[in-house]
């Protein structure tokens, strides 16, 4: 029995060895984990730092000003839609919306509002002089001196329509001009067309103090003022005054009264010039002044 139980005493003691040295390898191992050092604060700040230098340009890149915006955008280029202004062009046509105050008689309290249209050509001879025609129709109502009718005649004449046509030419002058805009002075003569009857009923004109039906010479003195928007087209602007010398005629007066007589009025219209430019006048480019 001795040996026996010294057996399994020799057999226990090395189970309970083997199993204190397992223990104490997973008490070394747990301790070695746990006992790993902790980061230090200074690479931890580093880090951040690090993390914050890499966010930054992020930011900066997010903020763009003009220049940045340009680069996305494109470069703006100017364009002067006046660069070619010039005044060389031989040839200019103008057509505008055209007012004319007129009286239709020599004593007429009444003036006539006629509306119309006015048509000018320029033909440049030299750098400031050249040749101008005008034609214009203007047309409307008026009143009259006496609104009743004659006998054997009945009732009352209302707002009779009246009408004006003009032919005119003459010299036109250039003055100071520069690619924004210039002036131009005009006398122009010619002759009128006034259209007084229409609406007489037959009745002689000069019952109503109005002019006959008639060729009269007419002059237009006035001039352009003009504002380029391109090489070719002008906003024109054109104020005159209108000279025109009718006869009047009155059978009903005894003895009849017949006599001729200057009437002076005001005229402007508003409109468009466009510019032939490639035919050129004849001048010098030294001559010119600065701004063209």
């Amino acid at each position: 029995m001795m040996p026996l139980q010294a057996r399994f005493s020799s057999l226990f003691a090395v189970v309970l060895a083997l199993g204190a040295g397992a223990g104490a390898s997973a008490q070394a191992q747990n301790a070695g984990s746990q006992s790993q050092p902790a980061q230090p604060q200074g690479s931890a700040s580093q880090n951040s730092g690090q993390s914050s230098s890499q966010s930054q340009p992020a930011r900066a890149s997010s903020s763009q000003g003009p220049d940045a915006q340009s680069a996305n955008y494109g470069v703006y280029v100017q364009v002067d839609p006046l660069a070619k202004v010039r005044y060389d062009n031989r040839w200019d046509v103008s057509l505008g919306f055209a007012y004319d105050h007129m009286k239709a008689g020599p004593t007429l309290l009444q003036g006539s509002n006629l509306g119309g249209l006015d048509g000018d050509a320029s033909f440049w001879l030299s750098r400031h002089w050249g040749l101008e025609g005008s034609g214009r129709a203007y047309v409307g109502t008026s009143g009259a001196g006496v609104n009743y009718l004659p006998p054997p005649h009945s009732g009352t004449l209302k707002g009779p329509m009246v009408k004006q046509y003009f032919f005119v030419a003459g010299p036109e002058w250039l003055g100071p001009h520069n690619k924004h805009g210039a002036i131009l002075a005009h006398v122009m003569l010619g002759g009128v067309y006034g259209n007084f009857e229409k609406d007489l009923l037959g009745i002689a004109p000069g019952w109503f103090d109005f002019y006959s039906n008639q060729v009269a010479p007419a002059a237009i003195v006035g001039g352009h003022f003009d504002l380029n928007r391109s090489e070719h087209w002008v906003f024109r602007v054109t104020p005159d005054a209108v000279i025109t010398h009718y006869t009047f005629t009155n059978p009903y007066a005894s003895p009849v009264l017949s006599y001729a007589q200057f009437d002076v009025n005001f005229a402007i219209s508003v409109g468009l010039e466009y510019k032939f430019t490639r035919a050129k006048r004849p001048t010098k480019k030294a001559d010119w002044v600065s701004g063209w």
